[in-house]
């Protein structure tokens, strides 16, 4: 998908097992699609890409990942980010 930064949260870690020293980094990037009605995703960035910075307005080329997941009876949808390249 091509998209349009609209805001990117800053870097935190979080426990995780899978990462060598126990630690994750993750952030949020706020995504719109291109021209003016265009959907806007909330995207969760984990690991080493989470350390990259977006600055609004740039464009970026994302390969995002939705998924759902019930707790409690609620219904919630994950969207997490496989890739995020800037185009310019």
């Amino acid at each position: 998908m091509i998209l349009r930064v609209l805001a990117q949260g800053e870097v935190y870690n979080v426990p995780s097992k899978k990462s060598e020293n126990g630690q994750l980094a993750k952030c949020v990037i706020r995504l719109k699609e291109l021209g003016e009605v265009g959907d806007e995703y909330l995207v969760t960035i984990l690991g080493n890409m989470a350390q990259c910075r977006f600055p609004p307005d740039s464009i970026v080329a994302a390969s995002l990942r939705f998924k759902v997941h019930e707790s409690n009876g609620q219904f919630y949808q994950d969207i997490l980010a496989n890739e995020i390249k800037p185009l310019k």
